[in-house]
């Protein structure tokens, strides 16, 4: 059974969600603060977390940001769940680590599609195998980026960019098919944010030559090209 951790501070809102939830078959527990959360996620294992941004002391977006850099490969899928519904807002979320992001007020079949579509996604992505191309190495089972056995620390928004690049090689994307596959069909945000990450990826890139995989297809949108090197699969 799945267990998802409802971490909000009005209490209608964890009511009606839980109302949503439950019948369907999942295990819900409720925090009304990050501190409450903490404890929860340090006594129990969740395969979602819906997470308010404005919680009272230490936000939501604080605590999600905490949960994806401290320890990605053990943090749960997360959707925020927010009354911000400006498009600077949702890229903020979005780059704190959220997968998903959904805006008050919702209706109980679009939060259902989105956390059956997170945990779905989250799932395959812990199924994929090792991959390394010309040193640049990513596993996803355990979350990390290496690049010649150094670490790569990125962002989580520039860590799935880069695995749905090295799973997808070699075929031109546009900007919308990187986001619904990045952030998923039902995040709404502007395509322009596909380009900051990528800049943001290549930055990080630069020094070991791996920049130069990212291609801009002109027209079209980007391509991972990592062929004309050497390119070995591993499995663990």
């Amino acid at each position: 059974m799945q267990r998802i951790l409802i971490v909000e501070d009005e209490p209608e809102i964890r009511e009606m969600i839980r109302f949503i939830l439950e019948p369907k078959g999942f295990l819900v527990n409720e925090a009304d603060n990050a501190q409450d959360a903490r404890k929860l996620l340090s006594k129990h294992s969740y395969d979602l977390i819906l997470m308010d941004w404005m919680l009272p002391g230490r936000s939501g977006l604080d605590l999600t940001r905490e949960l994806k850099q401290k320890a990605p490969q053990n943090s749960p899928p997360v959707i925020m769940l927010t009354a911000k519904a400006d498009e600077s807002d949702k890229v903020k979320g979005l780059d704190s680590g959220a997968d998903d992001y959904i805006t008050k007020p919702f209706s109980p079949r679009e939060m259902l599609a989105r956390i059956k579509a997170v945990i779905r996604r989250s799932s395959s992505d812990n199924l994929a195998l090792p991959l390394d191309y010309a040193g640049l190495s990513i596993d996803p089972a355990r979350h990390r980026v290496s690049i010649n056995d150094a670490p790569l620390h990125l962002s989580p928004a520039e860590y799935r960019l880069l695995l749905f690049f090295m799973t997808h090689p070699d075929r031109a994307y546009s900007r919308s098919q990187i986001l619904d596959n990045v952030w998923g069909d039902s995040v709404y945000v502007d395509e322009r944010t596909v380009d900051v990450h990528i800049r943001r990826l290549r930055k990080l890139l630069i020094p070991s030559g791996h920049h130069q995989f990212i291609q801009t297809i002109r027209g079209t949108g980007y391509r991972f090209t990592p062929s004309s090197l050497h390119h070995e699969s591993t499995t663990s």
